[in-house]
């Protein structure tokens, strides 16, 4: 592999101590502790495990303001739903550029949806985790961000 590649996993699937080290810079950054040791005391990492990785883990939404991203998500046909995931995201404040979904085969369908994250956008993980929560959603990818 040349040059770096990144990677858009869930939560669940990183290491503990990425999930710490995002924690002490989210510490660094609100002035909540001044330096590097109180923010890796207080998540309980050593200074060389947030050195060796502050760089290279961000949470997803940091860098997402202003941007488009899309996502694809499959959905059992079902009446109604459609209108809840719209529903979903424009109350969290995002811009619906556009919307294809793939005429149902066996009771599901493809939904591929691009967005304009703005401002006032809530968080880009909130929503998929609000979208893939609903009743009769299977999953919710993101395919790209631009």
């Amino acid at each position: 592999m040349k040059g770096d590649q990144y990677f858009i996993v869930k939560k669940k699937a990183v290491p503990e101590v990425l999930l710490k080290v995002v924690e002490a810079k989210r510490l660094l950054d609100s002035e909540r502790v001044m330096t590097v040791q109180e923010a890796t005391d207080a998540v309980d990492i050593s200074r060389s495990s947030f050195y060796k990785y502050r760089d290279d883990i961000f949470p997803f939404y940091e860098n997402t303001r202003g941007k488009t991203i899309t996502f694809m998500l499959q959905m059992d046909d079902k009446p109604g739903l459609l209108s809840k995931v719209l529903n979903q995201v424009a109350g969290s404040g995002a811009n619906i550029l556009t919307i294809n979904q793939s005429i149902p085969v066996n009771g599901i369908a493809l939904l591929t949806m691009s967005i304009e994250i703005l401002p006032q956008t809530d968080s880009t993980s909130v929503l998929f985790d609000g979208i893939e929560a609903m009743d009769g959603i299977h999953y919710v990818k993101l395919v790209s961000r631009e």
